[in-house]
C-alpha cells in the first residue's frame, strides 16, 4: 500500500484549485485522481464565456479557465492520474482506485479532499409519463454531444427546467440551427442566473413558461411531442389546460445532485438539504482529515466561487497534515425563515477567530429583505437586499470580531428579516 500526505479525488476546477493551494502552502506529497481522460472536469465542455471574472479579472471560456489551473498544477509538478476511477474511500482514509496504468491501487492518506463534482437528475427522478423513445437527454449530455462530439441531439426541442445548463443549451441549440420552442419551468421563478435568462432566452425570443411542467412524452421510437400543463399552487398539473408542443427532442435541466457515493461509503455525514457533506469552516467533514469542496458539497453559481472555496479546503488540509487538531465541540448553524442552507454548516468552538465567508441559498423569491446573522438572539450581521432568489447564491463576509461572537454563542441563526 502506497502512503501519501494528500489525495484529492477529482481533477475538475475544485480539485485543481485545492491542489494548487495545498502546494503553495508547502505541501509536496499530493496526488490528484481523475476518472476522465483529461483534467478540467465539466469545464471542458462549457465552451461559452463568462468564467473567470472574479478569479482572473477577465472573461474566459470554460476550457480556458480550466487550462489556467491545469497549467499551474503542471508547473508545480503536482502528481496526477487520469483515467483513474476511485472505487472506495474508507473511514481510516484509505483510497482505492483502478486504472489501466496502475491496476488496482490502495493509498493510505493523511488527508483526503473530495472534489467529485455533481451529476444531473435523470428522467427517472422526476417520473414523466410516456414511452422511452429516442430524443430525451439531460442538458449536460446534449452539451457534450454538441460541443465535444459534434452531434446534434435534434432539430426541434423543448427544455424542461430553467437551470443554468438548460438556459445555456437553449442558446447553443439555436446557434446550431435547432428551433427551441419553449423552456418550461415548474416553479414560478427560475433556478438559473438572471443574466442567462436575458442572454440565452430573451435575446433569441425563446419563450419561458413559469409554473408549467411536462406531463407526457409522445412518440414511441422517437419523441414527436411533449404535453405541457400549468400547475397550481401545490405544483399539481392542471390537465384541462394541457397542450401538445410538437418536437423531436426534450432536454432535461431539472437539478444537480452531488456525487457523494464515496463520501457515504466513508461514513461522511451528509446534509438532507444539499446532499453534500456537513462541514465546518475548515471544510472538514465529521471524519477527521476528510475535506469536501466544490459542487460535491453544494451547487455553485460560478466556478470562481468553486475555486475560492476549494483553495480554502487545500490550505486547511495542509494545516491538518501539519498537526492542526480537530475541535471536539462544534456549533450548528441554523437556517430559518426562508434561508434554505448555509455553508459551512457548523463552526468549531475554538479560539481561531479568522474572517469567514458564508455561502447560502434561499428557498423562494423574496423582495426587500435583510439577510441577518444572530448569536443567542442578538444580531451580529445584517445585509439588506432588494431581492433574493433561489437561483442566485448569497454571500456573507464576517469579520474576525463577528466570528468570535458566533463561536462563543450557544445558538447561531441565519435568517431573512422581511
Amino acid at each position: 500500500m502506497r502512503k501519501m500526505n494528500l489525495v484529492i479525488v477529482g481533477g475538475g476546477p475544485a480539485g485543481l484549485a485545492a491542489a494548487k493551494a495545498a502546494y503553495d502552502c508547502g505541501e509536496r506529497d499530493i496526488l490528484i485522481l481523475e476518472r476522465e481522460a483529461e483534467l478540467g472536469g465539466i469545464l471542458n465542455q462549457c465552451i461559452h464565456n463568462g468564467f473567470g471574472l472574479h478569479t482572473f479579472k477577465e472573461e474566459l471560456t470554460g476550457p480556458e479557465y480550466a487550462q489556467r489551473y491545469i497549467d499551474q498544477v503542471v508547473e508545480r509538478g503536482i502528481e496526477y492520474r487520469v483515467n483513474a476511477t476511485v472505487i472506495d474511500v474508507s473511514k481510516d482514509k484509505v483510497v482505492t482506485y483502478v486504472s489501466a496504468v496502475d491496476g488496482l491501487t490502495q493509498i493510505q492518506a493523511k488527508a483526503i479532499i473530495l472534489a467529485c463534482g455533481c451529476r444531473e437528475r435523470p428522467r427517472g427522478g422526476i417520473n414523466i409519463a410516456g414511452m422511452r423513445g429516442a430524443g430525451v437527454f439531460s442538458a449536460g449530455t446534449a452539451q457534450k454531444l454538441v460541443n465535444i462530439d459534434g452531434y446534434m441531439p435534434g432539430k426541434e426541442c423543448v427544455i424542461l427546467g430553467s437551470g443554468d445548463i438548460g438556459l445555456i443549451m437553449a442558446r447553443r441549440m439555436t446557434f446550431e440551427g435547432a428551433k427551441v420552442k419553449a423552456v418550461v419551468e415548474l416553479m414560478p421563478y427560475s433556478s438559473g442566473l438572471n443574466r442567462n435568462i436575458v442572454q440565452c432566452l430573451n435575446d433569441f425570443d425563446i419563450p419561458l413558461y413559469f409554473s408549467h411542467t411536462v406531463v407526457d412524452i409522445k412518440g414511441k421510437d422517437r419523441v414527436t411531442g411533449v404535453v405541457v400543463a400549468p400547475v397550481d399552487e401545490k405544483l399539481a398539473p392542471i390537465m384541462d389546460k394541457a397542450e401538445l408542443i410538437e418536437c423531436d427532442t426534450l432536454l432535461l435541466s431539472v437539478g444537480l445532485l452531488p456525487e457523494n457515493e464515496l463520501a457515504k461509503q466513508g461514513g461522511v455525514e451528509l446534509s438532507n438539504v444539499t446532499g453534500g457533506a456537513v462541514v465546518d469552516e475548515n471544510m472538514m467533514t465529521n471524519i477527521d482529515g476528510v475535506f469536501e469542496c466544490g459542487n460535491v458539497l453544494h451547487v455553485h453559481d460560478l466556478v470562481d466561487f468553486v475555486s475560492a472555496e476549494s483553495e480554502n479546503a487545500g490550505k486547511c488540509a495542509v494545516a491538518y497534515i501539519n498537526g492542526l487538531e480537530s475541535c471536539a465541540e462544534k456549533i450548528a448553524i441554523n437556517c430559518t425563515n426562508g434561508v434554505r442552507y448555509c455553508v459551512p454548516t457548523q463552526l468549531n468552538r475554538d479560539d481561531n477567530y479568522q474572517p469567514l465567508n458564508f455561502k447560502m441559498r434561499v428557498a423562494n423569491v423574496f423582495k426587500k429583505v435583510e439577510l441577518a446573522v444572530f448569536a443567542d438572539g442578538v444580531k451580529v450581521f445584517g445585509k439588506k437586499r432588494p431581492v433574493v432568489a433561489p437561483g442566485e447564491m448569497e454571500s456573507i463576509n464576517l469579520t474576525a470580531e463577528q466570528v468570535e461572537t458566533l463561536k462563543k454563542a450557544q445558538h447561531i441563526e441565519i435568517t431573512l428579516i422581511k
